[in-house]
């Protein structure tokens, strides 16, 4: 079978008639480079303002990477309600494993993202100081046996309002402590 023109592909490449091997260098048309124009360059135009030094990777730090379903969000960004709910529970479910580092941890992590998160945050935590001190209260009641008493006391009511607290915080409702000192606010 003969091979005629219309069967072979088209040659790639500037082409040689002779055996000399092709210029080193990028081939060009006339070897000079494409122009430079809207269609290679990035459209993107630096807000007016003090510029920042890039960040890791390059990255400007104010604009942010990829947003969306399955990206972390970065604080100042509103959370979703459920996520909320969520931090507004660990905040206070934690406290019968963890006692006030939970409330303060949930406080600390996510406090600045929801206003939600902050109040529950919050409360949980003055209610956890104030069960704290009772513990030390009892502790030195000891001594003249009440305190064996109180110390139990203290933490069954301090158990039970930590459930109900993560049953309204579950529903997203607000939930106040019967009794807690006020003083993170």
């Amino acid at each position: 079978m003969s091979e005629t023109p219309s069967d072979t592909p088209p040659p790639v490449g500037p082409q040689h008639q002779d055996d000399t091997p092709p210029p080193a260098g990028p081939q060009y048309q006339n070897d000079t480079p494409p122009p430079a124009g809207p269609q290679y360059q990035n459209n993107f135009t630096p807000p007016a303002g003090p510029q920042y030094p890039p960040g890791p990777g390059g990255v400007d730090p104010r604009y942010p990477g990829p947003q969306g379903p399955g990206y972390p969000q970065g604080p100042g960004q509103p959370m979703r309600p459920d996520e909320e709910r969520t931090w507004s529970l660990l905040a206070h479910i934690g406290t019968i494993v963890l006692g006030f580092l939970a409330p303060l941890i949930v406080l600390l992590v996510k406090g600045n993202d929801s206003a939600m998160v902050r109040a529950n945050s919050v409360e949980s935590l003055n209610f956890q100081i104030t069960v704290a001190i009772g513990y030390i209260a009892s502790s030195f009641l000891m001594i003249i046996l009440i305190g064996f008493i109180t110390l139990p006391i203290i933490w069954i009511a301090a158990v039970v309002f930590a459930i109900l607290a993560t049953i309204a915080a579950s529903k997203g409702e607000p939930y106040k402590y019967p009794f807690a000192l006020r003083l993170v606010k």
